[in-house]
């Protein structure tokens, strides 16, 4: 089988309180992008690995759920996943004590059933959600799609067209 190997960079120059800190990926989806030591300050815009593991869950979790649920590069809907870390600071320092996923899905000619089990499955075959030892509680509703939400689009892009084409 073949190994896929994925890195990232963390560049830190000053000291233990000052200095700077930037977080590169090897795709290139972040570029020297400032971050925090350890616990998140509102005060700033810096990201922090708290944050970076909550959106590399919330992407990890949906691309699962695509796939279960067989949507894979044809998807007919939408799923919107937020990944919530929880820290506490415990004697070792700060800790990730859980992360909660709250999935919300608009997806035609799905079931409730359908929609629960393919997410079960998805936070276990998760590759984050396995290499995460941290409590993880996960929400998830699928949203119906409103057949009449639908035909308005459908009246109004038709108008547009017929307004168009005259």
């Amino acid at each position: 089988m073949k190994l896929i190997i994925r890195k990232a960079s963390a560049h830190w120059n000053g000291g233990a309180h000052g200095g700077t800190r930037a977080v590169t990926t090897e795709s290139g989806a972040l570029h020297q992008a400032r971050y925090s030591p350890g616990i998140p300050f509102r005060a700033n815009s810096d990201t922090d690995p708290a944050e970076l593991i909550a959106a590399a869950h919330a992407a990890s979790f949906a691309l699962a759920l695509s796939r279960e649920l067989g949507l894979a590069g044809s998807a007919t809907g939408e799923i919107v996943t937020t990944a919530t870390v929880t820290l506490e600071h415990v004697a070792a320092g700060w800790t990730i004590l859980n992360i909660h996923l709250n999935t919300i899905a608009r997806l035609p000619r799905m079931t409730q059933d359908r929609f629960i089990d393919a997410t079960v499955r998805a936070k276990t075959s998760c590759l984050v959600s396995r290499l995460l030892r941290a409590n993880i509680s996960m929400n998830a509703k699928l949203e119906r799609v409103k057949a009449v939400a639908r035909r308005r689009a459908s009246r109004a892009a038709g108008a547009r067209i017929h307004r168009a084409a005259g």
